[in-house]
């Protein structure tokens, strides 16, 4: 049996069925880490207890004392959720030694459902880039081409599933972070709506934008995961207080009537890359076939979006990593005499613990929060904000989804754009909209380049209209748009 060909789900009823045993499965994936992970650089730790973890989850089993649709499946979990098990670095040498003392809602929801943590994975450093190539740990390669990047921030765990190093794998989207490494994959990646999963235990950048993902190669698997890890949590002030939805049953509900909206500013940018373009258009006409209308509509402050969130993130990320000052807990600059000043040790610290771009974020939005300059730049971007919102608000007054492209280009070399942070910044060029107004995004595979590489669409819907989202994904997926694919990793 080929566990690699088996979807979560079906691992799932195969370990149900004794057909498998979650020690097994989680054996196998721990062993194509230790094969395949010095070339890809996915993970930042290994969980030292996973094993006893599938046999505790195997007993429970046996012993009719746990169910359900992803029981005994591992996972991969991006570096930036607490777990008490294994260091939080958050790819930074700030947080490198921390160890958190509580496990973050996400994370409990996944234990509780009888899931495997295989390890933790790598990411930009504080989730600050779009090509995982500002970790402490080292840039994350793309499992289709390993001189390619994996994308960001959360592209360690993109890449542990396109190498089949794990059958699911958490992230967190700010700007695009789950569904830019996605598209860069060849993979599904999903952002729900901001308050629909609990950010309670994920190390904030910047909190009205965070929000926590799943990445999966089936649909249903995406669904799955999603109905673990949604719900309200009275320890996030931002959680939203609503049932969640059965979404793994509604896959298979008629998809009409249906109206797809195909936005306009996307498509005529000219940034875009003509085998994305066709990308669109091929999966356009395939919603066609499966009895869709097809409306053109337009997102008229679309093309603000990039400079609105690189004006409110970098605000945001100044106040919450503030907290990092050397004091408290993670990294400590000391001086040569035990009797350094304490602002020169601070100051020491920061310097030290902080890369670059975190460090050229900090600093932006400390600016932007200034006296002086917040009406000019904070308080504008967030008036651009309302207007983003407004313009996906009248979008959905006609069309039930809206289809474009998840990045402009596909995947590019490493070290590429690493030293020009405005084209880094323009690869959220189509993804930070829904983050701006808090919507659910999905990005899906959509084919290969000539020269092998994976190209993708992204789906974005309605406050708390993941449910439709997955619905077309799905009939998307059996229409035949993809086929779940594994990067055979050189």
């Amino acid at each position: 049996m080929n566990i690699l060909e088996l979807s979560a789900t079906e691992i799932a009823s195969k370990i149900a069925a004794r057909e498998l045993s979650s020690r097994e499965v989680t054996a196998f994936f721990l062993e194509r880490i230790d094969t395949l992970d010095s070339k890809v650089v996915a993970f930042t730790s290994r969980n030292a207890q996973a094993l006893q973890q599938a046999d505790e989850v195997d007993r429970k089993i046996q012993a009719g004392e746990l169910s359900g649709a992803l029981a005994g499946v591992p996972l991969a979990i991006k570096d930036v959720l607490c777990t008490p098990e294994m260091p939080t670095t958050c790819g930074s040498q700030m947080l490198k030694n921390f160890t958190a003392p509580y496990t973050a809602t996400a994370v409990q929801k996944i234990l509780d459902a009888g899931m495997v943590v295989l390890g933790k994975t790598n990411m930009d450093e504080f989730a600050m880039g779009g090509s995982t190539e500002t970790s402490v740990f080292g840039p994350t390669h793309n499992p289709w081409d390993l001189n390619r990047t994996a994308g960001g921030s959360s592209g360690g765990s993109a890449a542990a599933l396109a190498a089949g190093m794990a059958p699911i794998s958490i992230g967190s989207d700010t700007g695009g972070s789950v569904r830019q490494p996605a598209a860069f994959c060849g993979v599904c990646g999903l952002k729900p709506t901001y308050g629909r999963v609990s950010r309670f235990g994920l190390v904030a950048f910047a909190s009205s934008l965070d929000q926590v993902g799943c990445f999966a190669h089936h649909s249903s698997d995406l669904a799955a995961t999603l109905q673990v890890i949604a719900g309200f949590d009275n320890r996030d002030s931002t959680s939203v207080n609503a049932e969640v939805f059965d979404y793994s049953a509604s896959l298979g509900d008629s998809l009409l009537p249906l109206k797809v909206g195909i936005i306009r500013e996307h498509l005529e940018n000219e940034a875009l890359d003509p085998d994305v373009r066709a990308a669109v258009a091929k999966t356009q006409d395939c919603l066609r076939e499966l009895g869709a209308e097809i409306i053109e509509v337009e997102l008229p402050h679309t093309n603000y979006s990039v400079p609105a969130y690189y004006v409110v993130a970098p605000c945001e990320a100044s106040g919450n990593l503030s907290r990092y000052d050397g004091v408290h807990y993670g990294f400590r600059q000391l001086g040569e005499t035990e009797d350094q000043p304490l602002e020169s040790m601070i100051a020491a610290s920061r310097s030290e613990g902080f890369g670059a771009e975190v460090k050229r974020r900090i600093m932006l939005g400390t600016f932007a929060l200034s006296e002086g300059y917040s009406d000019a730049y904070y308080k504008k971007a967030l008036r651009v904000r309302r207007l983003i919102a407004r313009d996906y608000q009248q979008a959905f007054e006609k069309v039930d989804v809206l289809l474009g492209p998840t990045t402009p280009t596909p995947p590019y070399e490493l070290g590429e754009k690493v030293g020009d942070p405005v084209q880094m910044y323009l690869g959220d060029l189509f993804t930070v909209g829904a983050n701006l107004a808090g919507l659910p995004g999905l990005s899906l595979p959509a084919g290969m380049t000539e020269a092998g590489l994976p190209l993708a669409v992204q789906l974005q819907g309605r406050s708390m209209g993941e449910a439709k989202l997955l619905q077309v994904a799905h009939q998307l997926q059996r229409a035949g748009l993809f086929v779940p694919q594994v990067a055979c990793v050189a």
